[in-house]
């Protein structure tokens, strides 16, 4: 699959309210006693199993998502709290494979000017609260690979994602892609609700970076130990 107009937008959030949210099993990832909640709204496209060819109708769509980072046996990744996208087929066949809380959302991605991209989503799942999000975002300055050490490497080089199965167990989904090139960058928040299912406080200016499209693959998630 490739990933595009991909924005980092992360906040400081207290440890101990993210830390009560986890599953047993998964241990919070902390820097300097800090922990950190990011809003992730992408392009998908080209999602298609190994070895076949990719459909039209049902290999892009827009998704955003919810998440905290976690470590388990030492291993960094990603726990999401929630994931929204403009397909049902991705939505359904997501929940079922990867035990992961897709929710449907009406979205859309549209050029505000000559580079900044204005991103837009409202969940519309059934029996889930609701959640929006309606911004623009633009890259500023040079782009650059993140160094082992700083924020920006630890807050994006997380290379595979924890999910809880039907049974309660912890399981591991490996991702790999090429390291990010990222850029500085600016938004213009309109709306965004989408941190409010966990009253998480998302309103304050944002730590923000821009990704350049990049080439990922994903392998179906296993049990943990």
């Amino acid at each position: 699959m490739m990933w595009s107009k991909l924005l980092f937008a992360h906040w400081p959030v207290e440890p101990s309210v993210l830390a009560s949210l986890l599953p047993d099993g998964l241990q919070l990832d902390i820097r300097d006693g800090q922990a950190w909640v990011g809003v992730v709204p992408f392009l998908m496209s080209n999602v298609r199993p190994r070895c076949c060819p990719s459909i039209p109708i049902l290999s892009s769509f827009l998704e955003l998502n919810v998440r905290t980072y976690v470590t388990l046996d030492g291993k960094p990744g990603v726990w999401f709290f929630s994931l929204d996208a403009a397909s049902w087929f991705a939505v359904r066949a997501a929940r079922a494979t990867y035990h992961l809380p897709y929710m449907d959302a009406k979205m859309s991605l549209s050029k505000e000017d000559a580079s900044a991209i204005r991103y837009r989503s409202e969940r519309t799942q059934c029996g889930e609260p609701p959640a929006s999000f309606d911004a623009s975002y633009q890259c500023v300055g040079k782009p650059f690979h993140a160094r082992p050490g700083t924020l920006e490497f630890w807050l994006t080089a997380r290379y595979c994602l924890y999910s809880i199965d039907r049974h309660g167990r912890v399981c591991r989904g490996e991702i790999d892609h090429a390291s990010w090139t990222l850029s500085s960058a600016s938004w213009r928040m309109r709306q965004n609700t989408m941190g409010n299912p966990w009253q998480f406080d998302l309103t304050g200016q944002p730590h923000l970076l821009v990704a350049q499209p990049v080439k990922v693959c994903a392998w179906m998630p296993v049990r943990c130990g």
